[in-house]
Order: structure tokens, then sequence, then C-alpha cells
């Protein structure tokens, strides 16, 4: 098993219209990859097609549509091996959750613990292992309708990588956070590739990129605009077609940002 993804000519189509558009991708287990894209792209169609929310519209003979070396799978077995943080997620968790519990949710695939699931020792520990590896130990016991947007983020980072994931997909990760958040954040992302969890970044915001991401691939109208290195692709030129607005892409100790955008459209 050496991919994650394997598509060759996976679209999906709602409403006649493809949102995705005869994907071929290959994205290995050493990849760290980002996903960046304008809005309207296919990103948060391309999230649900790996999570199992969306499906391929099967318009080819010769589909392939394989997730860690298969074609089918239990979703909550599936889900085991991913470590999953969306918008859409941060939104369920406000039913009086403390952080403790959404982290051992994770074990489940849950919203939150209930009486049917048989947490053990050995869940307990791993759950406190992974909320001090991200040094929010001391916010466990409170609610996380009652922390900061930033603070529950990290306890939703820790459930997605209590199963010790293969990959960590992380959805427009500083949405909603202030500069210094958004700073702090991406200290854990670059914390989290230290232990072996392979990210997949999915963003149109290019400060959100770390250094440790090897890859590049960007969504456009539903198709793959460009894939490569750093090096090959993820310079102004290309980012300026990508986003149809003239921009100069700036690069400060080892972190992107756009310092400029023209009125132009490209």
């Amino acid at each position: 098993m050496d991919n994650f993804i394997e598509f060759k000519k996976v679209s999906v189509i709602r409403d006649d219209k493809k949102i995705l558009d005869n994907i071929n991708l290959n994205i290995g287990l050493d990849d760290n990859v980002v996903i960046i894209g304008p809005n309207g792209s296919g990103k948060s169609t391309f999230i649900k097609l790996i999570i199992g929310k969306n499906y391929p519209s099967y318009t080819e003979d010769d589909t392939v549509f394989k997730l860690f070396g298969r074609q089918k799978w239990n979703i909550y077995n599936l889900r085991s091996m991913l470590g999953i943080v969306t918008n859409e997620l941060e939104y369920d968790f406000h039913n009086g959750i403390t952080g403790f519990e959404a982290v051992l949710s994770g074990f489940f695939s849950s919203i939150g613990v209930f009486c049917n699931h048989k947490i053990t020792n050995g869940m307990i520990q791993k759950a406190d292992n992974v909320i001090d590896f991200l040094g929010i130990s001391f916010l466990k016991n409170r609610q996380l309708e009652t922390m900061s947007y930033g603070e529950s983020k990290k306890f939703l980072i820790a459930r997605a990588l209590v199963n010790n994931p293969k990959v960590l997909i992380l959805d427009e990760p500083s949405n909603g956070l202030d500069i210094a958040l958004s700073i702090k954040f991406r200290s854990i992302m670059r914390k989290i590739t230290k232990v072996k969890t392979k990210i997949v970044l999915v963003t149109h915001l290019v400060s959100d990129i770390i250094p440790e991401i090897d890859r590049f691939i960007f969504l456009k109208e539903g198709k793959i605009y460009a894939d490569g290195k750093s090096k090959e692709i993820f310079n102004s030129e290309k980012l300026s077609s990508l986003f149809g607005v003239k921009v100069n892409l700036v690069k400060t100790n080892e972190f992107y940002n756009i310092n400029a955008v023209g009125d132009d459209i490209v």
C-alpha cells in the first residue's frame, strides 16, 4: 500500500454539473500535500469524496477510485485511518461536550461519547497523551462552546489524531483565526509532521502553507490545474493564473504570503 489516493477519471456530478471533472491523481503515503484553489474550485467536494460524504459518478468504464489501495471501504474503518478536521465538524461540537469527551469521541467517529461506548483505560491514556502533545491539558474539562475558536480547534485536531491516523486532512485550518492564532496553528502543523502523520492541507490561503509541504496541487473549476513541487509551480505567475488576478508571492522565514494584489485580471 504505497498510495493514500489513486484516482483515474474521477468525476462528481451534481444537478448535471461536474463539480469535479475527470480527476487523475495519485497521492503517496510519504507526501505532505497542499490542495489550493479559489472558492468554487471543488476543494470541499474533494474532501467529501475522500471522507465518504460524496461518491464518484462512474461515467467512464475505466474509472478508478481507491483510498489506501482499496476500492471499497467500511466508512468506520476508513475514518480510523484518516484524521479529519473540517469547518463543518466544528459546528457539531456545541452540545455541552468537554474537550476531553470530544477527543475520546474520535475512537468512535461520533459527536461526543455515549453510554454504549466502551471506553478503555488505554483510550483514556491515549487521549491524555494527545491532549498533552498539543499543550491543552489545562482546558480538557471545559466545554468546547466556552472556549475560544482556536482552543476548540486544537481539541478537534487532538480528536483527529487519537487513532494515530496515517493522514490528517485539514480544511481551511486558519479560517476564523486571528494573525497570532494562525501563526500558532502553523506551529502545530509542523509539530504533527514530525511524528510521521502526513498532512493533506486544503486551503485558498498561501499563508496556511508550512515548509514541510512538499507537493502542490492546484484546483480550478473542478479540474487539476497544476501538480508539482514548490520550485516547479508555486510562484507568482502560476498563482496569478490560478486565482485570475495579479499577485506577488513572498517567502519570509520559510512561510509564504501575498503582499500585493493587482486589479488587473489575468
